[in-house]
């Protein structure tokens, strides 16, 4: 989904990180930070280089995203912010009479805080159009699995009664994401919500729907080649 909306959907100027007219994202789901840094990264907004940094002392690629790093428009940690914070944004682009759009990447925890709920009730009664939700749903969070934690289930009947336009697709597909945000271009009045159903750490068998892996943890040389290997890298 990164790479769809960095290289694909998304209209920014690297160059310039606070051009006014820039389109704008928010990773809401501030921990899976490592994938939009590499996105920032290969986009031009810094070196790549500077990705060895992650999580090191000194160095500005912290464990959340922060604004103080380019091409970072929110920051994220506590879960639950993100969607006020895109919506708070579309509102003022729209105050401001900027073409401008806002998406919000959203992950399952956020799916359970009451902040998302009342940002879903806001965005449709101000039929915010230019606000597009993506929701990471793979299911599983630091402690349990989704369904045992607090299942949000049926996901697409609650917003879609929130007066939003809804669509799942599969989110490992480039084809269905592309769809999906053109149709979200096209609505008139209605903010757009995509559930995209993914798999946790698809493509590494080893990794693949283990809870294990949700946080930070350090491979071995052994298993980090064969990632590699499977991923193909």
């Amino acid at each position: 989904m990164l790479a769809v909306l960095y290289f694909d959907e998304l209209n920014l100027r690297p160059r310039s990180p606070r051009w006014n007219n820039r389109d704008r994202f928010i990773l809401s789901k501030g921990h899976s930070c490592p994938a939009l840094y590499a996105a920032l990264a290969m986009r031009g907004y810094f070196p790549k280089k500077e990705l060895l940094g992650l999580r090191k002392i000194d160095h500005f690629l912290e464990g959340h995203p922060d604004v103080k790093i380019p091409g970072v428009d929110a920051p994220s940690g506590s879960l639950g912010m993100g969607l006020s914070q895109g919506l708070g944004m579309a509102l003022g682009g729209r105050y401001l009479k900027k073409k401008f759009r806002t998406y919000v990447l959203l992950g399952d925890g956020d799916m359970q805080e009451g902040n998302t709920w009342e940002a879903f009730m806001a965005a449709g009664f101000h039929k915010v159009d230019t606000l597009v939700a993506l929701l990471d749903a793979n299911g599983i969070q630091g402690d349990a699995r989704v369904e045992t934690q607090m299942d949000y289930e049926p996901v697409l009947e609650k917003v879609r009664a929130f007066r939003w336009h809804v669509e799942e697709i599969d989110g490992h597909d480039v084809r269905q994401i592309r769809r999906a945000l053109k149709n979200a271009r096209a609505q008139k009045g209605k903010p757009s919500f995509i559930l995209a159903r993914t798999v946790k750490g698809k493509g590494v068998s080893f990794i693949e729907d283990q809870l294990a892996w949700h946080g930070s943890v350090t491979m071995k040389d052994e298993e980090l080649a064969q990632s590699l290997a499977e991923l193909r890298v």
